[in-house]
């Protein structure tokens, strides 16, 4: 029997990059899976190509209705959820190929980053959390970025909501342990091969990390029980050392 055999498990950014490569992770690994972005298109043609029971549902995770939709449907499709992954994030970089200092952020341009990446999460986590709790089980995984620790200039919004999401991480891990719920961060320990490193010369993205650098971690934390860690953040190299 695989690690997740039946386990049922809602990812965000699913459309691509890192959320992919999960997706098919997960899959491998018996989970049924919901994809949930706003690519419609490009989740359709994952999930064709996996070998398990899947659902799209497409969804902007700043939508809150949106948001309470995915989760609807999951449990109509599947009747139970046991992991949320909050994979879905923008950086300006990703999205304009520049850093910009906090001077000339837009308005829009903060709100987009901290809506996907940081107000997207508590959305999702507010969700299903009651759902877990019901349970007495589950996980989550917020995925995070050394950014979530550290900063650069020119990238204020994203370290801003990294940060956020390192404390809604704590926070909410606190809150869901009585109910045998874990909430963790991973983070991949470096650049990942994704579309918010487009900009940079082939020799260059050559040299980064895959995409799927972080499904063993993934896999492990979602496989958790009741009595698993709980309110940690690491790479993904300290969470595979952590589970031996």
């Amino acid at each position: 029997m695989s690690t997740l055999e039946d386990d049922v498990i809602v990812l965000t950014g699913a459309s691509r990059g890192l959320g992919r490569a999960m997706v098919e992770r997960f899959a491998e690994e018996g989970a049924r899976v919901t994809l949930t972005a706003r690519d419609e298109a490009r989740m359709d043609e994952i999930a064709d190509d996996l070998p398990g029971e899947s659902l799209v549902v497409p969804a902007d995770v700043r939508d809150s209705d949106a948001v309470e939709a995915v989760v609807d449907r999951t449990l109509e499709q599947f009747d139970r959820i046991d992991t949320l992954v909050n994979n879905a994030g923008v950086s300006l970089l990703g999205m304009t190929d520049e850093r910009s200092e906090l001077t000339a952020v837009s308005d829009e341009e903060w709100a987009t980053v901290l809506g996907v990446n940081l107000t997207g999460a508590f959305y999702f986590t507010r969700a299903v959390l009651p759902h877990l709790y019901e349970q007495g089980r589950g996980n989550v995984l917020n995925v995070s970025s050394g950014l979530g620790r550290s900063a650069v200039a020119g990238a204020g919004p994203y370290v801003s909501s990294k940060w956020g999401l390192e404390g809604l991480t704590r926070t909410a891990a606190l809150e869901a342990e009585p109910h045998g719920v874990n909430v963790n961060a991973l983070d991949p320990g470096g650049r990942v091969d994704t579309d918010i490193w487009a900009h940079l010369p082939d020799e260059e993205r050559a040299e980064i990390l895959e995409p799927d650098v972080m499904n063993d971690a993934a896999v492990l934390l979602a496989a958790q029980g009741p009595d698993g860690v709980t309110g940690e953040s690491m790479p993904v190299q300290e969470w595979e050392t952590y589970f031996g």
